[in-house]
């Protein structure tokens, strides 16, 4: 299956946080998984921690590099992924949340979230 982490869990699974979900710690570990980080999650990272946001005090850069060691395909932002932002209801107004939704309807794979809100959407988003 086609998974793309949401900012938050990657955040969670890069910093081995006891608040990452069981579902998702499944999900990660299956060897028949395609993971996936968007280049959306590292720009949301940056703002956010410029901004002295606590739960965003990360290194961007080494974060990247993490994910791209263990196998996580970094998937850009696009002008498709842009358009699709259109088809969206809306359910979500956060902008980095709804490119990633995007992202995963243009590119066939779940979006894997613990937030209650983006799991709204319904398919392909994947609560945990």
């Amino acid at each position: 299956m086609n998974l793309l982490l949401d900012t938050q869990l990657l955040l969670w699974t890069a910093g081995g946080s006891q608040r990452l979900p069981r579902d998702a710690v499944r999900l990660i570990d299956d060897p028949a998984n395609h993971l996936a980080f968007s280049a959306a999650s590292l720009w949301e990272i940056v703002i956010k921690n410029r901004l002295g946001r606590k739960d965003f005090v990360v290194d961007a850069a080494i974060l990247r590099r993490g994910l791209l060691e263990n196998g996580f395909e970094e998937l850009p932002v696009t002008g498709a992924h842009a358009l699709a932002l259109d088809m969206l209801a809306p359910v979500h107004r956060d902008p980095f949340d709804r490119i990633l939704i995007a992202q995963s309807i243009v590119e066939g794979a779940s979006l894997v979230t613990a937030d209650k809100t983006v799991a709204r959407y319904g398919a392909p988003v994947l609560a945990v």
